[in-house]
């Protein structure tokens, strides 16, 4: 008998704003981390994202991912929302839709504002159709390239505008929105300075939730201060990423004997760990 609980975004984050937890959303590029990811959730009794970049199509097809991510979430007891992030082009967004994503998110946020809305709005008017949910991007959500020349202190001007943002939801009716308040892409290479402010002004003008992009690498505390101010998403994978290749590393480096299928457990194990913990922080544990 199948115990799928597969649910759009929008049911997901409705609750969390309501209860002022945040749900993780947490890429996969293969059947072992999202094993981990779904291991993660039941273990913690946790609703839970499963998303797919349309950049890491060169890692894994959108079909592919679409059939791993969808029977995973036959065999779990726990809300799964199957999202496509970052879809950046319209032909890619539909195919997700037809695969059987329960959301998808536009990213148009790199274009004129007034183009971000348009390309919004025709998603939303498919998806809303079908109970599927939308994401859109709005500000600039800079990226660690590893340079240095990334300064955390003068991104202001990159931050999502507040009126903008009222406007945006007003005319677009989006069922959450990803906005820059400081986070970046990628790893850390200095201390990230950010403006909770912003999230509660935006939360406030808005009510809808609000989603977390560039959430590696923020302390427990950081996190917390996001989803009391109105974050109700955190997009989390570089650091998992990261901290799972190291710990692979090290299992390898004592273990001469491992064979290829102790390396899939053992990267399920670490990705479960670390996802785990990151769900108690959010508080999503015990929430499904």
């Amino acid at each position: 008998m199948k115990k799928m609980t597969l649910v759009n975004l929008e049911s997901l984050l409705s609750k969390a704003k309501e209860e002022k937890y945040a749900v993780g959303a947490f890429n996969a590029t293969d059947l072992n981390t999202a094993r981990g990811i779904i291991a993660a959730a039941q273990q913690e009794n946790s609703p839970v994202i499963l998303q797919f970049a349309e950049s890491h199509s060169k890692y894994i097809s959108l079909e592919q991912a679409a059939n791993m991510y969808l029977n995973l979430a036959e065999h779990t007891k726990v809300p799964v929302c199957i999202h496509l992030d970052h879809g950046e082009s319209f032909n890619t967004i539909v195919r997700a839709i037809k695969l059987g994503f329960t959301s998808v998110m536009v990213d148009a946020s790199l274009n004129p504002f007034s183009e971000n809305i348009q390309r919004t709005k025709e998603v939303v008017k498919i998806a809303k159709a079908l109970d599927i949910s939308v994401e859109a991007e709005l500000g600039i959500m800079n990226a660690e390239d590893g340079s240095g020349s990334l300064d955390y202190n003068m991104m202001d001007d990159t931050y999502t505008s507040v009126q903008e943002a009222e406007k945006f939801v007003s005319e677009t009716k989006v069922d959450a929105l990803a906005i820059a308040f400081g986070t970046v892409h990628g790893l850390y290479k200095k201390e990230p300075n950010l403006n909770f402010n912003r999230i509660k002004e935006i939360q406030d003008c808005t009510e809808v939730p609000l989603v977390m992009h560039g959430g590696s690498g923020l302390s427990s505390e950081e996190y917390q201060n996001s989803i009391a101010n109105g974050i109700t998403k955190i997009n989390y994978y570089s650091t998992m990423s990261y901290e799972v290749t190291n710990g692979l590393r090290d299992y390898l480096n004592n273990n001469d004997n491992a064979f290829l299928f102790d390396v899939d457990t053992k990267t399920i194990e670490l990705v479960k760990n670390n996802i785990a913990k990151k769900m108690e922080i959010f508080g999503s544990s015990g929430k499904a």
